[in-house]
């Protein structure tokens, strides 16, 4: 794992963003894994900033999202459907063939689940997964004592991540009970990982999952074993890491060709 700790979420949505942009222009036909949720809100702003005042091109880039909401139309405002137009798709030139997001609507769920699988890899596998990670470390919708090795498929929400989504659906009585989510499994193939995370609450887990052990309890742990996973973490977030001061270091200390 690579650590980068940034003074604020929009210095590190910024960074993330970046990178991003990078791996698009030198391969333009890219495929890029999107989240959903508060945290990536400010990579989504500078991509698309990017795109307006600086050309940015998504019209030859394919993307799958992580997860929907079992249920939901695609119309519906608590949909990530909703989201990616509302915060990305809507403001850049991706074309609507290239974009994949599980369908809540589907009436034979694994083989939606395993077609999606399929997709990924016809289009060639996941070139750059940009992630959220929650209080109890689920990344995706893999929630704790996920398989390590799982693919996509239906979860269970907790009470705790139902409890998160509320604001969305107008109360936790009206969050749906189930999602389609990658796998971990899946998620570990792609290429590049960027897991974003910021705030003082998602410190405890951060710390769990770079410094602790690699455990179901504590899904985000098995980005230990990516070959390239880059954590951008605000000063709040990485507050209970014990090798903070390392990271920092190595940053500061990266030869020019790696530098972003």
């Amino acid at each position: 794992m690579e650590i980068i700790i940034q003074p604020d979420p929009g210095t590190a949505g910024a960074l993330a963003a970046k990178i991003v942009a990078r791996i698009i222009k030198d391969k333009p036909d890219a495929v890029v894994g999107f989240p959903t949720g508060a945290t990536p809100l400010e990579f989504y702003r500078n991509l698309v900033r990017m795109h307006r005042e600086e050309g940015l091109d998504f019209s030859r880039v394919t993307t799958f999202n992580l997860d929907e909401f079992v249920g939901l139309p695609p119309d519906h405002p608590g949909s990530y459907h909703v989201y990616m137009d509302k915060h990305l798709f809507g403001h850049v030139n991706v074309g609507r063939d290239r974009i994949h997001i599980p369908d809540g609507l589907a009436a034979d769920i694994p083989a939606t689940c395993r077609r999606y699988e399929e997709e990924i890899r016809t289009a060639g596998g996941i070139d750059v997964q940009i992630l959220g990670i929650g209080v109890d470390g689920h990344i995706g919708f893999n929630e704790p004592t996920s398989s390590l090795g799982s693919r996509t498929r239906i979860k269970t929400l907790t009470r705790q991540t139902r409890r998160e989504n509320a604001a969305e659906f107008g109360g936790k009585d009206n969050v749906p009970y189930h999602v389609l989510t990658m796998g971990i499994g899946t998620i570990l193939e792609s290429r590049l990982i960027l897991l974003l995370a910021f705030g003082a609450k998602k410190a405890p887990i951060i710390a769990q999952t770079v410094e602790g052990p690699v455990t179901a309890l504590i899904p985000a742990s098995a980005l230990q074993h990516h070959p390239r996973t880059i954590l951008i973490l605000d000063e709040e977030a990485a507050g209970a890491l014990t090798k903070a001061d390392y990271y920092r270091y190595v940053y500061e200390h990266k030869p020019d060709w790696q530098k972003y």
